[in-house]
């Protein structure tokens, strides 16, 4: 209820503010975006990003249970000292929980579009690049999780059912694709609406909501079993760095010079990027 009672203030000052705006904050539909894109290049970016993410998903669903002996071998001594305070851990109402955060977070970058008159004249240049935000968030995280086998900690307790710890879902711990895809979200919706508002009192409270919604979304994931401590920081800092830098590229007009790839080697297979200054 908490987190509810925050986005419908946040909402409130948002709409409040932008019915205030004066000629001087307001960015007129008729003055320059200040992202530059271009069809070619975001489209190969995001499709090439999508494909991505199909590979990452065909992956995941082909992760194999572990036989009965694998999961008895299993032992929290096995997880690195950082992360071993959790290893056994396992919520049924945590993991609920997280998703209530969780798709609230994907609904923000376009609550704000819609109340936001400057960004709302922009709409469908806001939508390409949050949907190529999402694009590389999901292809990396997902090709990450069906490349590299991680029990998540649940598996390493007795508290979830055997059926659970065995399957093959709970065997991609790393990284966490939730605070991820959170995180790039939120971070996406605060710098959007800076870049279009710079003047804006509204812009430190936006980004502390950012912050938060992700970080809880990462501790309820924890508390779940889902995740280690690692895991969500990870996840939290590859999202919070595509939410803010699909924006920043795209404003410095040098998107150009980023070129997204994947790459196989010794069995591995994961995504590349390269930005050329």
């Amino acid at each position: 209820m908490k987190f509810f009672t925050t986005v419908v203030i946040f909402c409130s000052l948002l709409s409040q503010q932008t019915q205030a705006q004066d000629s001087s904050f307001v960015m007129s539909a008729k003055q320059a975006s200040p992202y530059k894109t271009s069809f070619k290049t975001d489209a190969l970016i995001t499709t090439g990003a999508v494909g991505l993410t199909a590979l990452g998903v065909y992956l995941v669903q082909n992760k194999k249970d572990l036989t009965p002996a694998q999961l008895a071998a299993r032992s929290k001594d096995d997880v690195n000292f950082f992360d071993r305070g959790s290893a056994g851990f396992y919520s049924e109402k945590a993991n609920d929980d997280s998703y209530i955060p969780f798709y609230a977070a994907f609904a923000s970058p376009l609550a704000i579009m819609l109340i936001n008159k400057n960004e709302r004249s922009k709409a469908g240049q806001v939508i390409v690049l949050y949907t190529q935000t999402l694009a590389i968030t999901s292809a990396m995280f997902t090709v990450a999780a069906g490349s590299i086998n991680r029990s998540r900690p649940l598996v390493y307790g007795t508290k979830a059912p055997e059926s659970l710890r065995r399957a093959g879902k709970s065997q991609r711990s790393f990284y966490a694709g939730h605070t991820a895809s959170t995180a790039a979200a939120t971070f996406f919706a605060a710098q959007t609406f800076a870049d279009f508002n710079p003047d804006s009192k509204l812009k430190p409270f936006i980004w502390v909501v950012a912050a938060a919604v992700p970080a809880t979304v990462g501790y309820l994931r924890y508390k779940a079993g889902y995740h280690f401590l690692s895991d969500n920081i990870l996840g939290y800092v590859i999202g919070a760095g595509t939410g803010i830098l699909i924006p920043k590229w795209h404003r410095s007009g040098k998107m150009q010079n980023l070129t997204l790839s994947p790459f196989y080697e010794n069995n591995l297979k994961g995504i590349t990027f390269n930005y050329k200054f």
